[in-house]
């Protein structure tokens, strides 16, 4: 892990903000690469999503703020950390639906055509910014006696962040990186397939949904805050949301697709 990639005294560029915009831009270039290759606008894609990225940056941050506001309470101060966050993911995505449900008329586009498009893109971003979290120490694992464990050894994660150093852990950041990854190359096949308009973003609610809920139980941060007595997660139950959600799409489009 390396929390600063660059020091240079007056200047630290950190890396997990440098592979979050990473993942930004690359999200963004394969969104136009896709768009123009499907016969749509894609620098109009563009503009529209980018828009998408500035609401789920701050939606990740709340939801971030909703989930530890014990802490937060206890210590205002610690709100000044949130900037250096990358915050929650599900909280960015929510915030991204609210704003694109807002922004579609006004762009004058068409929900699932656009959904489809944007989603395969948007796993490959959340793919790249997970190896942020691994380098900057966030979103650690659970304890773990696998040969493949990791230990975070860097003081400033643990000063910054809490990150526990030393110790045997799931690594988290790399699972949820390779299953973001592979789900962006199945949107991608399933985007280049016949589909009806829906199906591609339908089927990265599902599966993200799954992997996400089955992923959540390596973790062993506290930020995803907790319900039902602390069995189920945040994540969990919101994922349990798009899995729903995802799956009734599924069935809609079939239905107004049949005979």
């Amino acid at each position: 892990m390396h929390p600063i990639l660059l020091d240079l005294g007056f200047f630290q560029l950190p890396t997990y903000g440098l592979l979050l915009a990473t993942g930004v831009v690359a999200a963004l270039w394969t969104l136009r690469l896709r768009a123009d290759g499907a016969g749509m606008n894609g620098p109009h894609l563009v503009d529209f999503a980018l828009w998408l990225v500035i609401w789920a940056l701050v939606g990740a941050k709340l939801l971030l703020i909703i989930v530890e506001l014990p802490r937060y309470l206890r210590d205002p101060a610690s709100l000044f950390g949130v900037f250096r966050a990358g915050g929650v993911f599900l909280g960015g995505f929510l915030a991204a639906i609210v704003a694109a449900v807002v922004l579609l008329r006004r762009y004058k586009l068409r929900a699932l055509p656009t959904f489809d498009v944007i989603s395969p893109s948007l796993a490959l971003g959340h793919a790249i910014g997970r190896i942020g979290c691994l380098m900057a120490g966030c979103c650690w694992g659970a304890a773990c006696d696998l040969p493949w464990a990791i230990t975070y050894t860097d003081p400033i994660a643990a000063e910054r962040l809490g990150t526990p150093l030393h110790q045997a852990l799931h690594p988290f950041p790399i699972y949820s990186a390779l299953f973001n990854f592979s789900l962006y190359l199945g949107l991608v096949w399933l985007f280049k397939r016949p589909h009806a308009q829906g199906r591609v973003f339908a089927t990265y609610l599902v599966f993200y949904g799954m992997g996400r809920f089955a992923l959540e139980w390596t973790r062993g941060d506290a930020a995803r805050g907790f319900v039902l007595d602390g069995f189920l997660s945040t994540s969990q139950l919101i994922s349990l949301g798009l899995i729903a959600v995802g799956a009734g799409l599924h069935v809609w489009i079939s239905r107004r697709r049949a005979p």
